[in-house]
């Protein structure tokens, strides 16, 4: 099982059609500064502990700040049985430089 990159080119249109789960894996004070709108928070080092409450059957993106992060995310989530699971190139970085709405 892996996972795949995504682009925010490729992820805009699926936020806007609902197609897609969003997970912010930062931590609580970078999530602060802002966050994609409509992501769920949960900090890379809870996500062991609550994989499970997660909607496999939606396909899944992970980011992070930069996507280092959460392409660790993607990796376990996928090797835990998660399908269509994807990793944000760049992170909430990318998103925010492409024009995307950072909510706080």
């Amino acid at each position: 099982m892996s996972y795949k990159d995504m682009t925010v080119a490729e992820l805009q249109p699926l936020l806007v059609a609902g197609k897609v789960a969003l997970v912010d894996v930062r931590t609580d004070a970078e999530v602060a500064r802002g966050f994609i709108k409509g992501a769920l928070k949960l900090p890379l080092h809870l996500l062991p502990m609550r994989l499970q409450e997660m909607d496999d059957k939606r396909p899944t993106v992970f980011y992070c700040q930069m996507g280092g992060r959460s392409a660790q995310a993607a990796a376990f989530a996928a090797n835990q049985g998660m399908l269509d699971v994807y990793n944000l190139q760049g992170g909430i970085t990318a998103w925010a430089q492409s024009g995307g709405e950072i909510v706080a």
